[in-house]
């Protein structure tokens, strides 16, 4: 069996970063999770921090802001996962340049993998705009990564489950399925990819030791989760026996309704209007410098839509 990389996740106390960590450590990967010092005066993140240490995990303390200490973390293992977060807080992605530049020095990395997660940056120069800027800084930092030749993997995962299935992709802030009615996007019948967020962790990790992913971008598709929202709605009735009031909103009506919202809301906004009325999950092919984790990985049995929103009924 060859040997496994010594994994350093950034960002491991994060949404995705710690269904990161926890497949590096049930995969078998010597895990080492990088925390800030600060992260010692939130109690959540700590005791998080512990459970992950009582699985084996090791904690490396360093900061993006002391070069050194990065430099010194990263000597220590084989691949670098960034979770950093990449939506709204977009600051947080120009921060990875920081990584690169401790990943240049340090010489000994075989495998980063930047913060993405989402969308592919590289397909998104069309973004509405203020909606583009997180696209924007993501493509900032891979350029930098490929000018400074650091062997690389990019990972596209969709749609978080939990974020738009368990809500049946409303806008509202509520993460649970509406219960009356329920807002659809245009006809609804835009194609996007629903994925639950343990198997982003593990595909993830499948592919840090991969020569089948290397330089390029690996998408998560899982074939039964390619749906559009009205089929993802049908899903959630079937499963709770109840019909909901639909509401139609149409492209124009929700470019209009998006004029007058906050900053960030219209980040989230925008980010819709690219999923269910472009279709910019699923409306192209996967080519040459790319490849799809549900193929490379078929031994992972995948979380449905189905098996996943039967937690909510």
């Amino acid at each position: 069996m060859d040997k496994k990389s010594r994994v350093l996740i950034v960002g491991g106390t994060g949404y995705i970063g710690k269904r990161i960590v926890k497949a590096s450590i049930e995969l078998g990967h010597r895990t080492y999770i990088l925390f800030r010092p600060e992260v010692v005066y939130n109690i959540e993140k700590v005791q998080m921090l512990l459970s992950f240490k009582q699985l084996g995990a090791k904690l490396v303390e360093a900061s993006l802001d002391d070069h050194q200490s990065l430099v010194n973390a990263l000597k220590e293992v084989d691949v670098v996962i960034s979770a950093l977060s990449g939506g709204v807080l977009r600051h947080h992605v120009l921060e990875q340049l920081k990584l690169v530049d401790a990943i240049k020095e340090a010489g000994n990395i075989k495998r980063f993998l930047p913060s993405e997660f989402g969308m592919d940056p590289d397909l998104m120069g069309h973004a509405l705009q203020p909606g583009n800027i997180t696209f924007i800084d993501k493509r900032k930092v891979r350029r930098a990564i490929e000018e400074a030749s650091i062997p690389h993997t990019y990972v596209s995962s969709n749609m978080f489950a939990g974020y738009f299935a368990g809500s049946l992709a409303q806008h509202n802030g509520c993460m649970m399925p509406p219960r009356d009615k329920v807002l659809i996007y245009g006809d609804g019948n835009v194609k996007g990819v629903w994925v639950d967020e343990d198997d982003v962790g593990i595909y993830t990790i499948k592919s840090i030791d991969d020569p089948r992913t290397l330089n390029k971008t690996m998408y998560i598709r899982p074939p039964m989760n390619i749906l559009s929202q009205k089929e993802v709605i049908e899903i959630w009735e079937r499963l709770s026996g109840q019909n909901l009031d639909k509401i139609y909103i149409s492209l124009e009506d929700y470019l209009t309704d998006m004029e007058d919202k906050s900053y960030e809301e219209k980040i989230v906004r925008c980010h819709l209007y690219q999923i269910f009325f472009r279709g910019d999950l699923y409306n192209f092919e996967v080519g040459p410098n790319a490849t799809e984790a549900t193929n490379l990985y078929p031994e992972v049995k995948y979380t449905t839509m189905d098996s996943y929103l039967d937690r909510y009924v």
